[in-house]
């Protein structure tokens, strides 16, 4: 039980140099998102990108000045107990008209789990569950979203006056053409309906700034319909701003905040007046997964660890090792009820695994704060994390107690006869079907089809998914990655459809490589022999080596080699290098290039340099139940 007394000066200076600590963490993330329209104006697309990286790092900064802080003025570390109770409640009471209330108790936790021995980690003395609400919470500068009332036909008039509220200073190439195709959009999206008395557009008021886009987030209301909606604004070849889509429904809006793509840059004063707005167009993403996508990686942290908790309490099957290939570097496990994995770090490695903790903790670290692209998985990173031992199948207790036994710890630490296992260090990520397992499936059904019908389903969705793969691998090209290990069993198929890369271990920059053509043998014991029969540097790539590995059946081989033959080119990898190096930067867009505006509507045509690039990128998918997201990539020198 919480002390009745709140007379304790030292644990109110406690409280109050914590809260200052969140109050100066906040105003620097507010600050940098905010300057992200001046970049976007700017088109400073390597300061967006350097800004979005080291935003990453802000969090962990605030905590460890607050530590040093608290430490030194308080010496916080010796304080007893009931100190500390005090400390929560007085904090609290900061709280009360505070309008990040739900980031500030994430802060007191942080803070204090450092501090304080991990035995003391219960709510008398951190936020388990959230103290303060956070509904109604109003802002005092710019309100949450705007709403626009079309009147007599002027919906292209609310759409140019909505876009003109962001006061964006770069001027529009035909702000009236653009704002007229997104009219027609709507009306097309909302289908042969009446306009009722309550039409409008309600739109969030500041955009969402991410690489070299900014988006307008918003929701179409008429009658009892809602309808999500997003435009993206770029720029075009002359400099000048344009809407490129418009994009509608839940799942265009979940491509747009998927947990495969950076954060959001963008300026909120009440935090959890976004989330709501965004999750009531977006119902099935979890909140934690939405301030992720903000920028609010430890808030989204906090409430996915409430969320799994309460899993926990009403599930009742067990933590098993994850189906697939098992991993040389990662131990995989999962909660078949629960939609992640759980991956921990080996102790060791069997050859030709080269690699260190360390290493491996610096790829994934890598991963965060690069463009992701929508093809690769956001991971939540968590350490010292205890699991009911009851709930673990023997055979996984065994696998982590032989691969990986600095990582586990088993007793009954808090006194109360209740068993944990606890995993000091443990990356958890979005459940994928593993690419290996889908295609293995699809090969079955085509050998031994139930119906034709059944095989051609199953040969569309094989082809699909091997496009999908190269598509992949090209988009990380862009974004100047290269996956390293490109087996097929690295790879995973995500609800929407998307292939997504998950294994990290290998991955390295694609400037740093080299790639080379395999030179032919000097003579027939070349040829015979089992060993290269020429130099191989630490960075030295050979793409035509991939085909035994990748295209061993011939069903997934026609299809690669139909869309995606110039992966196994030392040439195509070269030439991406060479524009890398030279400072251009492709786009790749979440969203379908069937959803961009005609160019020849607005006049516009494609450069020689932009048909040239998107050749060799993402065309639009062929196969399918359904349509596929589709990068669309196009070139630019920032």
């Amino acid at each position: 039980m919480f002390p009745q007394r709140l007379d304790s000066p030292l644990a109110y200076g406690i409280a109050k140099a914590l809260i200052d600590g969140f109050n100066r963490h906040y105003r620097l993330f507010r600050a940098e998102s905010a300057r992200a329209k001046h970049r976007f104006e700017t088109a400073d697309w390597a300061g967006q990108q350097r800004a979005q990286r080291e935003r990453i790092e802000f969090y962990a900064l605030r905590v460890a000045e607050a530590v040093a802080r608290l430490e030194k003025e308080f010496s916080a570390g010796t304080q007893p107990m009931d100190v500390w109770q005090q400390v929560k409640l007085h904090y609290i009471g900061l709280l009360v008209d505070h309008h990040q209330p739900e980031l500030a108790e994430s802060f007191f936790n942080s803070v204090t789990i450092k501090i304080l021995h991990r035995a003391y980690f219960q709510n008398d003395f951190i936020f388990v569950r959230p103290a303060i609400s956070t509904e109604y919470i109003e802002p005092q500068g710019a309100p949450t979203y705007r709403a626009y009332y079309p009147r007599d036909g002027s919906l292209a008039g609310s759409v140019m006056q909505l876009v003109n509220g962001f006061g964006l200073i770069v001027p529009f190439a035909d702000l009236a053409g653009d704002a007229q195709q997104v009219a027609q959009a709507v009306l097309g999206a909302l289908g042969p309906v009446r306009l009722r008395a309550n039409f409008q557009l309600q739109v969030l008021s500041g955009l969402f700034f991410r690489n070299k886009g900014a988006y307008v987030v918003g929701r179409v209301q008429n009658g009892f319909t809602e309808l999500p909606f997003a435009l993206p604004i770029l720029h075009d070849a002359n400099g000048r701003l344009v809407i490129d889509a418009a994009l509608f429904g839940e799942d265009e809006l979940q491509m747009l905040f998927s947990f495969a793509r950076a954060y959001f840059m963008v300026d909120m004063e009440v935090p959890s007046a976004w989330v709501r707005f965004l999750r009531a167009l977006m119902p099935h993403k979890p909140r934690a997964e939405l301030y992720s996508a903000l920028g609010l990686a430890k808030q989204g942290k906090t409430l996915f660890y409430r969320d799994f908790l309460s899993h926990l309490n009403y599930s009742s099957d067990r933590f098993r090792l994850a189906p697939g290939i098992p991993g040389m570097v990662m131990l995989v496990f999962d909660l078949p009820s629960f939609p992640y994995v759980f991956k921990v770090i080996k102790d060791f490695y069997p050859p030709p695994k080269d690699t260190t903790r360390e290493q491996v903790k610096r790829k994934y670290q890598l991963v965060k704060q690069h463009d992701r692209v929508g093809r690769m998985a956001d991971t939540l990173e968590y350490s010292g994390v205890g699991f009911p031992l009851d709930r673990f199948e023997p055979a996984l207790v065994d696998e982590l107690q032989r691969f990986a036994p600095s990582q586990v710890e088993i007793g009954d630490r808090d006194g109360n006869g209740e068993m944990e296992l606890v995993i000091k260090h443990v990356y958890i990520e979005r459940r994928m079907i593993p690419l290996n397992i889908l295609l293995a499936e699809c090969l079955e059904q085509i050998a031994q089809p139930e119906s034709p019908a059944a095989a051609e389903r199953a040969q569309q969705q094989l082809t699909q998914a091997v496009v999908e793969y190269g598509h992949a691998i090209k988009d990380m090209v862009a974004a100047n990655i290269f996956p390293g290990d490109m087996l097929w069993k690295n790879f995973g198929l995500t609800r929407g459809g998307k292939v997504v890369f998950y294994d990290y271990d290998e991955i390295e920059y694609l400037t740093d490589c080299q790639f080379r053509r395999v030179p032919p043998p000097r003579c027939e014991e070349d040829e015979l022999s089992g060993e290269p029969w020429y130099s191989v540097g630490p960075r030295d790539v050979f793409p035509e080596t991939f085909e035994p590995f990748l295209l061993a059946n011939d069903h997934v081989r026609a299809a690669f080699m139909a869309h995606h033959a110039d992966l196994l080119d030392a040439a195509f990898w070269q030439r991406h290098k060479e524009r890398i190096l030279a400072g251009h930067m492709l786009d790749v867009f979440p969203y379908d290039e069937r959803r961009r505006f005609s160019r020849a509507q607005r006049g516009e045509s494609v450069g020689a340099s932009d048909a040239d690039d998107a050749a060799e990128m993402p065309a639009a998918a062929a196969a399918g139940p359904a349509p596929v997201p589709n990068a669309r990539a196009a070139a630019a020198t920032p």
